[in-house]
């Protein structure tokens, strides 16, 4: 008998080809489109007409995902996660953006969408397995699951599935894991899969699509202005739009420009809110030796004891940093980085690995440098300057 296998369809090139190499393994494959947003039910477009224009491509994703489906002879359901999406992932998305931290909604999705409502919904219906497009790699042993990146360096999504649990990647399998994106690509081009084949990949917010990023958000966390503060003297260059639209690091879409740029973000305070920025010559503002890191995925049962080397990323695309990590408690590490590391920002996820073997990861809390957080140091400078 076929082990029977539930693939999630998104309308993009990367499970489109999924599905045809699974078929072609012999498995028995049923795919399903996942709607998780709703712009008229959740006040998307409220304000803002041209949002409207969003709605379009998503329902494109699912024409796109049935036209391969078709071409396929596979069969395609439509599954809602609406509620789901609001409850566990937009909702504390909104929450760490009031909080002034940058919290990333594809490692949401992936955790209580793609790996949890998702996977429940696949054993309700009899599927031994779920399968998704991501570039990542998955080895099945006795007694656990590990998870490996993808062998395309470049499109190697682990960062975005290390908050997944054990039991769901136990019973998920990655079957482009192994090829290139140029390698998908070409398959989608030689069978044919007109819809996807050319298509470009997206950028946007899980689920949500690509807009304006801020006009969005206006929707649910009005904007309010605010200064701009040179961290060197404490002097006001400009004014803001909403201290917490900013993330650490930030250097494009500040609006300060001047012969002393470029500008970076270095610090934000939503209380006073003021958004604190250094030029790249105050670049030492950017960089921390140290942090907390909470909520901790860690994929083996068996947690190190002690300190432990590895390599972390804290945002995806960045080189490996070393780091050693101690477990404080069963979900929190504290990591060290000596060498320093820049932009390393609260809200956002510290995910650990041993060479090809993601180990897991969790949300930073709090950043170092040295003895003192660097807000701690922020709040020294603006003592120092009576901006208290």
């Amino acid at each position: 008998m076929k082990k029977k296998i539930l693939l999630g369809l998104s309308g993009g090139v990367d499970s489109a080809v999924a599905a045809y190499i699974l078929k072609e393994q012999g498995y028995d494959v049923t795919c399903a489109f996942m709607r998780n947003w709703d712009a008229y039910a959740n006040n998307d477009i409220l304000g803002n007409p041209t949002i409207q224009d969003d709605i379009c491509p998503q329902e494109q994703d699912y024409m796109d995902a049935k036209a391969v489906a078709d071409q396929l002879k596979l069969p395609l359901l439509r599954v809602d996660f609406v509620k789901e999406y609001w409850d566990d992932v937009f909702s504390t998305f909104l929450k760490e953006y009031e909080r002034g931290r940058t919290p990333n909604p594809d490692i949401l999705c992936n955790k209580y969408i793609k790996f949890d409502a998702f996977m429940k919904f696949a054993q309700k219906q009899g599927f031994d397995t779920v399968a998704t497009g991501h570039y990542a790699r998955v080895k099945h042993e006795a007694e656990e699951s590990i998870l490996l990146r993808g062998k395309d360096s470049n499109k190697d999504q682990t960062y975005f599935l290390c908050q997944i649990s054990q039991d769901a990647l136990s019973h998920t399998v990655f079957p482009i894991g192994e090829l290139a994106k140029q390698e998908v690509r070409h398959i989608a081009d030689q069978l044919h899969l007109d819809s996807v084949a050319t298509k470009k990949d997206s950028t946007g917010i899980c689920f949500i699509g690509e807009r304006n990023f801020r006009q969005f958000l206006k929707n649910y966390l009005p904007m309010q202005d605010g200064d701009i503060v040179n961290i060197a003297d404490l002097q006001v260059l400009g004014r803001h739009s909403g201290v917490m639209y900013y993330t650490i690091g930030q250097r494009k879409g500040l609006g300060i420009g001047g012969t002393k740029g470029p500008w970076f973000v270095v610090g934000k305070d939503v209380k006073k809110n003021i958004l604190y920025v250094a030029t790249g010559d105050d670049k030492e503002w950017l960089q921390s030796t140290d942090c907390i890191v909470s909520q901790v995925n860690w994929f083996s049962a068996q947690k190190p004891h002690g300190e432990y080397h590895c390599t972390a990323k804290f945002r995806y695309r960045q080189e490996d940093n070393d780091v050693t990590i101690r477990f404080i408690d069963d979900t929190t590490v504290f990591v060290s980085y000596p060498q320093g590391v820049m932009s390393v920002t609260g809200g956002q996820e510290a995910v650990f690995y041993q060479e090809s073997v993601c180990l897991g990861g969790g949300v930073i809390e709090e950043v170092f440098v040295h003895d003192i957080t660097i807000d701690e140091k922020i709040a020294m400078r603006c003592e120092d300057g009576n901006m208290l």
